[in-house]
């Protein structure tokens, strides 16, 4: 397996990155969370369990859980994968936290669907659409409804630090995970609006 690199999060938030086309997103997913998790607790990979929750209702997407001798470890999990790229980050268990990944480099097509979506200016560059894009598919996984949530509902600040839906009173921060080859963003934490 490849090494996974550690993103620059805020505090109290932690995130690793992993391109691995020999793994499944599956393996990707599990040896990164594994990674995150030795790292903030000190405890040895292999004595990281991880189980994925039992689904609450049809549709619920389910999240994963990890345990350490049988008692689960008090944190929120939350992965992206684009291809042979997947995203991880993890945080205290009440902390809201939601993350997309797009590639930087986009189709004219994949751009106008983004478009279709988007509350910006029809004009707005392509890195634009895509930034803007995986901002609100972040805050839309953070909010917890993901696609019953429509991506165009969603609101920016004017500097696109911060989002919301406008039917709840809560915000999350936005922060920049990208690199060369990935546009990644996650959005954490919230609070009244």
């Amino acid at each position: 397996m490849k090494e996974s690199s550690v993103r620059e999060t805020p505090e109290g938030v932690d995130a690793r990155l992993l391109t691995d086309a020999t793994l499944t997103e599956h393996e990707r997913r599990h040896a990164v969370t594994r990674e995150l998790i030795a790292t903030r607790f000190g405890v040895a990979s292999p004595a990281i369990r991880l189980k994925r929750e039992e689904p609450g209702a049809f549709g619920h997407r389910t999240h994963l859980t990890a345990h350490v001798e049988g008692d689960e470890l008090p944190l929120t999990i939350k992965a992206a994968t684009f291809a042979s790229t997947t995203v991880v980050a993890i945080a205290d268990l009440h902390v809201p936290l939601g993350v997309d990944i797009r590639p930087r480099e986009v189709t004219e097509a994949q751009v106008q669907e983004m478009r279709r979506h988007s509350r910006l200016f029809a004009d707005a560059d392509p890195r634009e659409v895509l930034e803007h894009w995986t901002r609100v598919q972040a805050i839309r996984e953070a909010d917890g409804r993901g696609s019953r949530l429509l991506p165009e509902s969603v609101l920016l600040d004017l500097e696109s630090l911060t989002g919301w839906a406008p039917d709840r009173r809560t915000h999350y921060r936005l922060a920049d995970l990208s690199n060369d080859t990935w546009t990644v963003t996650l959005a954490y934490g919230a609070g009244p609006l």
